[in-house]
């Protein structure tokens, strides 16, 4: 998969420069050392994520759809796939990797196991945007309540954690008098993020022991790993998500325009028929 992502990433990243897009200034603006509070807010203001808007989202899968056509806005190609290419039989397992990010000033990509949960997901997409603002390219096992050997996934964990859920909006809405589960159901879904990412917020937050939270982390864990996984939806719109709406668009434009040849086209959108290639752009916007 970070094969196949880099060759798509090199022909966007080709197509920017023929259509004189300019470099990317947050790519590699941000430092290790930098204070997670003000990095967060920046990420937070420069993809427009809202808080409250979020919380108004009826469901978890529109949050994160949202979340990533916000980052897509920006320039950053997300690509959201839970296999290998289009092979169904071949599932990325998240308990071996949950993203990555290929930092690129031109073209930066950020992958997601579609295999896990969407909030899971949700947190995933925060931790590989932290690596595109340090420049840095990384294959990540992002979880809220690790405390990763390398500074720079310490760093990345806490960003994301403080991007999605504010720790001064956090505390403002934690309800001290209601029982611990209580509150991280009800905050979960007011953020619209992983009950265990609550978890991490309320220790963060001087709530919850070190002891404490790896003992209900834990728990939840394993009954999130005992919940079965939907399958099915669009056709077009989950292919247009593997490979990143940015860069189907761009292929589809580039394609028509003659630009690309269409067997090179179809190899990167994971097609393999005209009408399929023209029914996806229809599905983009791109064709009529």
């Amino acid at each position: 998969m970070v094969y196949v992502c880099q060759q798509r990433q090199e022909w966007y990243r080709d197509f920017a420069r023929s259509i004189g897009e300019e470099p990317l200034a947050f790519v590699g603006s941000a430092q290790v050392d930098d204070d997670v509070e003000a990095s967060a807010a920046a990420i937070r203001h420069a993809v427009h994520l809202d808080i409250e808007e979020r919380r108004q989202l009826p469901t978890w899968a529109e949050a994160l759809r949202r979340f990533i056509e916000q980052a897509d806005a920006l320039g950053i190609l997300v690509m959201c796939s839970g296999v290998v290419l289009s092979n169904n039989h071949r599932r990325l397992d998240p308990e071996e990797f949950r993203g990555f990010a290929i930092t690129d000033d031109l073209a930066p990509l950020v992958f997601i196991n579609g295999a896990d949960t969407k909030s899971a997901q949700m947190f995933t997409l925060a931790h590989e945007l932290a690596h595109i603002w340090l420049g840095q390219s990384a294959v990540s096992d992002s979880q809220a309540a690790r405390l990763p050997d390398h500074a720079v996934e310490r760093w990345c964990n806490r960003v994301a954690a403080e991007l999605l859920v504010p720790l001064a909006v956090f505390r403002d809405a934690y309800d001290a008098s209601a029982e611990t589960w209580d509150n991280v159901q009800s905050l979960a879904r007011r953020f619209k993020v992983s009950t265990l990412v609550i978890l991490r917020r309320i220790h963060d937050a001087g709530w919850l022991t070190w002891g404490q939270l790896w003992e209900l982390y834990d728990q939840e864990l394993q009954r999130l790993l005992a919940i079965p996984r939907g399958s099915g939806g669009n056709f077009y719109l989950t292919q247009a998500a593997r490979v990143s709406k940015r860069l189907a668009r761009a292929l589809v434009v580039s394609t028509l325009e003659g630009q690309t040849l269409h067997r090179d086209a179809f190899r990167m959108l994971g097609v393999s028929k005209i009408e399929t290639f023209h029914e996806l752009g229809r599905s983009l916007g791109v064709l009529a």
